[in-house]
């Protein structure tokens, strides 16, 4: 008989975790299920998927197994059990059933294969599923319930916690993909985006926002109000700020445990010379406030 490496069969490596194992034996037995894959020689390549489970879904026999494949075995090479073999691997708790696994498998395990099923009595949970859920800054600020329509479901119901951020994901349990002979549904996992703001712009918990300021608040000081996602607050100037100048309000960016912060970035705005006055009034700043922005540069 040949040898079966379980661990190419189920497409993992020998130092796979035990969880690992199940998740690839979960993906390629619902691939080859013959109530889903009906191409020919599926149903021989699940009972194959199966085979290699039931050798390295527990621990008690993957060390069994590796014992054997550690002495140099390899994938479709003649196989005998080394003597003594057959007395102390023989009973691994296996029941009788009417499907038995490949001579390989019984020549090291015994008995017959008491986790075999037909594929009608296989239960498989079904697949998670991940979509987008697109949400504005004040809903992710606020929180609260939203109702969502995907396709080939449902209206949903989601709950949204306050402060929740843009890549997070919101997990709706059952809501996946169906199970197969009475196996549970999938879960769904929403992943959280942000819709463009048109003022704020939003890094992890933190929120900016760019505040046009006269130029006089700007040099003289000034307490100007400023919106926030929870309402307009007032925030200090300083006298002698300059444009992209960036000042903080902590805990006003997204709630959380710490919340975010807003930082405001100051942006001078000018006032137009639209008038005679007003050409005037800069006539006369330049001449009684000399002033070069453009010193540092050798011009």
């Amino acid at each position: 008989m040949e040898f079966k490496d379980y661990y190419k069969i189920l497409e993992v490596s020998p130092e796979a975790s035990q969880e690992d194992i199940k998740k690839s034996y979960r993906k390629l037995a619902r691939k080859y299920h013959p109530d889903v894959n009906k191409d020919p020689g599926a149903e021989d390549k699940f009972k194959e998927v199966s085979e290699a489970y039931e050798a390295l879904g527990s621990e008690e026999k993957r060390t069994a197994y590796d014992q054997l494949r550690q002495s140099g075995y390899q994938s479709g090479q003649d196989f005998r059990p080394p003597p003594g073999w057959d007395s102390q691997s023989s009973n691994h708790g296996f029941e009788e059933n009417s499907e038995q696994f490949s001579d390989f498998f019984e020549s090291i395990f015994g008995g017959r294969g008491g986790f075999q099923r037909s594929h009608r009595e296989f239960k498989q949970a079904g697949q998670d599923q991940t979509a987008k859920l697109y949400l504005t800054l004040e809903a992710a600020y606020h929180g609260g319930s939203q109702t969502i329509n995907l396709e080939g479901k449902k209206s949903l119901n989601v709950k949204i916690p306050a402060g929740i951020s843009s890549g997070k994901q919101i997990r709706l349990k059952g809501q996946g993909g169906p199970g197969l002979n009475g196996g549970e549904n999938g879960d769904l996992y929403l992943e959280v985006e942000f819709i463009p703001h048109p003022i704020y712009s939003v890094k992890d918990k933190d929120i900016s926002v760019i505040l046009p300021v006269t130029p006089w608040e700007a040099a003289l000081g000034a307490s100007v109000n400023v919106p926030t996602l929870g309402g307009a607050v007032a925030l200090k100037i300083p006298a002698n700020s300059q444009s992209g100048q960036k000042l903080r309000l902590k805990g006003r960016g997204l709630p959380g445990n710490p919340a975010g912060d807003q930082y405001v970035v100051l942006q001078v705005h000018t006032p137009p010379a639209n008038t005679e006055e007003a050409k005037a009034l800069y006539q006369n700043m330049a001449e009684s406030m000399p002033f070069n922005p453009r010193s540092k540069l050798g011009v």
